[in-house]
């Protein structure tokens, strides 16, 4: 089922005022994206989503206003006839009074907003983009270890949580832990967040659950992070080979992004807090331009060529 929210909803949350429409309060917006009607106050609707808000700008209330009385009147109720979910003034817009008309006769909200259009623009968008992008559940913990987005993954009992609260008492920050939610705001950039239920809260076998706010202060825990490592935890297979220099360059997809990607094999004696905390300050130094591994095998190939020479 396609996520939605209510017309009322965004109206509440965005502190916009009700101008006429108040029949279409219960309307739902299921499009993450904003609609600006410059062309269609021209009647070019060819292009036109009716499943988006609109917004009217300053420029574009402006425009209408130099056109003809019946061009007017024709183009703004062809908006109101395509049913979108709501209309959205910015603050500095003089509203025609076709709007109201239209907004009663079609039963659909028109609302003011109390910021400029670009604020205005960019508030909503960032709300729908939170409220409607698709979102991907992924069974694992998330931290913020020095700066770094780190994703914890493994089977149900290998250790995710104890990890994470290891990793806590150390001084990073909880974002997630069982059940992450992840949001693709553009290609590239991966957003992790916690279901409401379980923000805050940690859950350790054997102890039960554990609100890391009260046990080590607000700096424990933030609500979301870019996402920009995925350690996978593993019982240690014998069989199996591990990369021991970091050379092979492994990623995971969620929706189009695809971000790098570590095993660690885990061992009892095994200090696995430690490990991933490296994995992801290694991470952050190859963002940086620092690639331990290449510089090591550099050195050796040099030693190696150096050392052929000497023995020609």
């Amino acid at each position: 089922m396609k996520d939605f929210i209510y017309v009322h909803k965004l109206a509440e949350d965005n502190n916009l005022e009700l101008l006429a429409g108040k029949a279409g309060l219960d309307a739902k917006i299921e499009e993450d994206m904003i609609s600006r009607p410059g062309l269609e106050f021209t009647g070019f609707f060819d292009y036109f989503d009716n499943k988006r808000l609109v917004l009217v700008g300053s420029k574009d209330a402006s425009f209408l206003a130099k056109l003809d009385t019946d061009i007017i009147n024709k183009n703004v109720e062809k908006i109101f006839e395509l049913k979108p979910p709501c209309l959205v003034f910015s603050k500095n817009v003089i509203v025609h009074q076709i709007f109201y008309d239209m907004a009663e006769k079609y039963g659909i909200a028109i609302f003011k907003s109390n910021l400029r259009t670009t604020p205005t623009s960019s508030k909503l968008y960032t709300y729908l983009q939170d409220k409607l992008a698709p979102k991907l559940s992924v069974h694992g913990t998330l931290l913020d270890i020095n700066g770094m987005g780190t994703l914890i993954i493994g089977k149900s009992g290998i250790g995710k949580s104890e990890t994470a609260l290891d990793l806590i008492k150390r001084g990073h920050q909880l974002i997630s832990d069982d059940l992450v939610e992840i949001m693709e705001k553009e290609p590239g950039y991966l957003i992790g967040s916690a279901p409401e239920i379980l923000q805050r809260f940690i859950e350790i076998r054997g102890i039960g659950i554990v609100d890391v706010v009260t046990m080590f202060g607000a700096g424990a825990y933030r609500p979301s992070k870019s996402i920009r490592l995925v350690v996978e935890l593993e019982s240690w297979d014998n069989n199996k080979y591990y990369d021991r220099l970091g050379v092979e360059a492994n990623k995971i997809k969620y929706f189009n992004t695809e971000i790098s990607k570590v095993t660690i094999p885990v061992l009892p004696g095994r200090t696995v807090s430690l490990l991933v905390e490296s994995a992801a300050m290694n991470e952050k130094l190859k963002l940086l331009g620092h690639f331990a591994a290449e510089e090591f095998i550099s050195k050796v190939n040099k030693k190696a060529s150096s050392g052929g020479e000497e023995n020609a």
